[in-house]
């Protein structure tokens, strides 16, 4: 069984779709100036009306997992990108109406 094989699940996918947004907000935050609170940095951006900014921009990198993963031809892996970033997405729209 190769590498890609062994990592080509449906769970990693979703797994790591889902916490490739957090690590990448987390770098965006220690990347930021200023802030030295989490929380006072999240009233910021609330504050500012950029939370789905925010989160749209922590959602991208999931497309260059995806990309990662299908040109790998782990596809159970893509799919389970895909399907987390519709959920990052429909929470995002969330946000943003029903604010």
């Amino acid at each position: 069984m190769t590498p890609t094989e062994k990592y080509d699940k449906l769970i990693i996918g979703l797994a790591t779709g889902f916490l490739l947004p957090f690590v990448t907000g987390l770098i965006v935050y220690l990347f930021s100036h200023g802030e030295r609170n989490v929380i006072t940095y999240m009233e910021r951006i609330i504050n500012a009306n950029i939370l789905t900014h925010a989160l749209s921009l922590s959602v991208f990198p999931n497309l260059f997992l995806f990309l990662v993963y299908n040109r790998l031809d782990m596809l159970k892996a893509a799919r389970g990108v895909v399907g987390i970033t519709m959920l990052w997405a429909v929470i995002v729209f969330a946000v943003k109406f029903l604010r």
